[in-house]
């Protein structure tokens, strides 16, 4: 008999297998099996809030499978992920395969790697049940909200809505952000700038700062045009220099948070990208002259912490392949935020000694990109600090014999000691400035050129998903395995759009934000929020009766529910997104878009009147490759995303890839897009397709 090891996922398995040997089996749950039944609420409300879990639908084979493998091995242990919701699938397959909870048969992994693994067969434990029941009320909590309200939201705004408890304060940000750019008004103000020479003919540009009353604000091209004329003719000298140098300290390694912020920031990945490519990373990948391997520790996390075997790995690289110089006088320690759960690490490399360049011919490119992001970043924050020399400049402009005067201000610094930036720069706080030329004090410069710019104060910007995150973070809003998801949802319900790398608030997320906010004021409060998030890190630590809190939550929710419901009894939100410039072939009314059943359709708004409606026809602007009649998005009965063409039935052409809006260069027929990235002409006989990366290939 062999020992069975259960993870959630194929590829993890096959990494873990390599390492255990021949006396183990190790085989994938591939993730949940089962969950609360989606067609109903699922959620027992007046006993207990006990949960009615069933298998998940097609997983009843693979459960037989696990079944007959548990029943054949001497021992059973339980290896999903090193978090809440891996401790939930521990338990549900213990439950289900009739495993002793009371048996020390969980393991964790926080890297995939032969010391990882190894320290985690050799440090077997219980499933933790209060970090079950912190996944369980999370997910009943969810399923009250969602289940309860979004009925409401959807017969007061539009079919079909959900309302989420955590997205909808996502979406609540992105529409109090809007509504404050929408409410800004922007100030005038000028700047005068000076360019000025030294002796030996550098140049460089100084800003009016003050004069003699103080410093001055300009706010209007007259009196800008008075200091233009003030200055006109004055000599120009420097009054004083003042030199120092500031130290610059390497960012902490990354959590999941920051990693997803500085993935959208340098390498424009979107969160739920960024989570899946260092989920690959984790799980393990081949590399060449190694074998497969996890490159990176866990990466849902919130803990700074490093191990002090990863420490001195890297802090051996680092004096090896840079000197001693680079090493800091004291090791950096990095204290995490009072709220972290500190169950992990940081993410970080998990054998510091492979470089980004060793294996970047076994990765994809986001996997090299990925990877290389998480160990510069890992080894930087281990090296010592850069070193800058600074000097602050003022240039006293005034005509001889008069009193009053002018003083400009110019700033400047150089890299003394470059330090941790050697491998990884940071936003640079003052892009600004640059290095000014070597000046003497009381030394006579050379007016260039003197120009007054006009300026508006700008309102605060629109948020990214990286700002989107931190905002979130900062707010105590959701946890580091929900930003990606948070992000995800609220674009895909259409509460939220991207406009280029910004996020803006549809119509449909306004309204639903102010129904929200005006009936459920607690739902889209940050700070009830983050209290709640508080109140389920409390019973993960054993500390709050999870039945309890929910209690109180759904006591509230439920009062305030029926409230507006009373309230609301006859009101319809209109959204005028959802009128068209189509006419009612009937009565000649605008048509308006409804949700059914089967997905979105014109409709007259004139019902019961008129009772007119047709189908939708979302236009693709791409040709049939049949006939060449318009490709349109359609709808299958079971609410699939399809695509055909508009002549059907007719030409029977339909394709489950959408239209990449191009052209193949080899026959001029349409390119479609797969799910894995790859853009491909589907024209028998041609074979051409283009990767993600934009390579080209041409199987023809």
């Amino acid at each position: 008999m062999s020992k069975l090891v259960i993870v959630e996922s194929p590829a993890k398995a096959t990494t873990i297998k390599k390492y255990l040997g021949k006396e183990f089996d190790v085989v994938a749950s591939k993730g949940h099996i089962r969950d609360l039944p989606a067609a109903k609420l699922s959620v027992d409300v007046k006993n207990g809030f006990v949960p009615k879990y069933a298998l998940i639908k097609g997983k009843e084979k693979l459960v037989k499978e696990l079944q007959a493998k548990v029943d054949a091995s001497e021992a059973v242990y339980l290896a999903a992920d090193p978090d809440r919701e891996g401790e939930a699938i521990s338990w549900h397959l213990a439950t289900v395969l009739g495993l002793d909870l009371n048996s020390a048969n969980r393991v964790t992994f926080n890297e995939i790697t032969k010391g990882g693994i190894a320290t985690g067969m050799a440090n077997p434990k219980k499933v933790d049940i209060d970090l079950v029941n912190a996944q369980q009320a999370r997910r009943i909590l969810d399923r009250l909200v969602g289940y309860r309200l979004s009925p409401f939201v959807s017969q007061k705004i539009r079919r079909g809505l959900s309302a989420g408890r955590v997205q909808s304060v996502a979406v609540r940000l992105i529409v109090d952000r809007e509504e404050e750019i929408n409410a800004f008004v922007p100030e005038e103000y000028w700047m005068i700038e000076a360019k000025l020479a030294t002796a030996q003919r550098r140049t460089f540009t100084a800003v009016l700062n003050s004069d003699e009353k103080g410093k001055i604000k300009i706010g209007n091209e007259a009196e800008a045009k008075s200091y233009l004329d003030r200055l006109d003719g004055a000599d120009y000298s420097v009054k004083s220099l003042k030199k120092g140098t500031r130290k610059r300290n390497p960012a902490p390694p990354f959590i999941t948070s920051t990693l997803q912020q500085e993935a959208s920031r340098k390498l424009g990945f979107q969160a739920e990208r960024t989570m899946r490519i260092a989920q690959e990373l984790y799980e393990g990948v081949n590399v060449s002259g190694i074998g497969t391997i996890g490159l990176i520790t866990y990466m849902r996390t919130d803990s700074l912490r490093i191990s002090e075997e990863a420490r001195a790995a890297a802090t051996n690289y680092i004096e090896s392949e840079f000197g001693s110089e680079y090493l800091p006088e004291k090791p950096a320690y990095y204290k995490s935020r009072a709220n972290a759960q500190d169950g992990h690490e940081a993410i970080r490399p998990s054998t510091p000694s492979i470089t980004p360049e060793q294996v970047k011919s076994s990765l994809s490119s986001d996997q090299y990109k990925l990877y290389t992001l998480i160990w510069k970043r890992f080894m930087a924050c281990l090296m010592a600090g850069c070193v800058q020399n600074t000097v602050k400049a003022e240039i006293l402009a005034q005509k001889a014999g008069d009193e009053k005067f002018c003083i400009f201000t110019a700033a400047g610094y150089s890299v003394k000691f470059d330090g941790f930036t050697k491998l990884y720069e940071l936003p640079e706080e003052d892009a600004d400035k640059s290095s000014l030329p070597e000046i003497k004090s009381d030394e006579a410069i050379k007016l260039r050129e003197l120009n007054s710019n006009q300026h508006f104060t700008q309102p605060p910007a629109r948020f990214t998903e990286a700002s989107l995150i931190k905002e979130l973070e900062e707010n105590g809003v959701g946890r580091p395995s929900t930003y990606a998801a948070i992000l995800s949802t609220i674009i895909k319900r259409g509460y939220v759009q991207r406009k280029a790398k910004q996020l803006a608030p549809t119509e449909l997320g306004v309204a639903t934000t102010g129904l929200l906010k005006d009936k459920f004021t607690k739902i889209v409060n940050t700070k009830f929020t983050a209290q709640m998030e508080t109140n389920l890190d409390k019973v993960g630590c054993g500390e709050m009766n999870y039945v309890k809190m929910l209690d109180e939550f759904y006591a509230d929710f439920e009062k305030n529910l029926e409230k507006a419901r009373v309230e609301m009894k006859n009101v319809k939100i209109q959204l005028e997104e959802d009128t068209t410039d189509i006419p009612c072939d009937k009565c000649g009314r605008m048509m308006v878009i409804k949700t059914g059943r089967y997905g979105r359709f014109l409709a007259c708004p004139g019902y019961p009147e008129c009772k007119n409606a047709k189908p939708l026809i979302v236009n693709t602007g791409s040709k049939c490759p049949n006939c060449g009649g318009e490709i349109i998005e359609k709808k299958s009965k079971k609410g699939h995303t399809f695509y055909g063409c508009g002549n059907w039935p007719k030409c029977n052409f339909m394709s489950w890839d959408a239209p990449a809006g191009e052209d193949c260069p080899n026959c001029g027929k349409p390119l479609f897009l797969k799910k894995s990235g790859k853009t491909v002409c589907i024209t028998e006989g041609c074979g051409y397709e283009k990767s993600a990366a934009g390579k080209k290939k041409n199987n023809g």
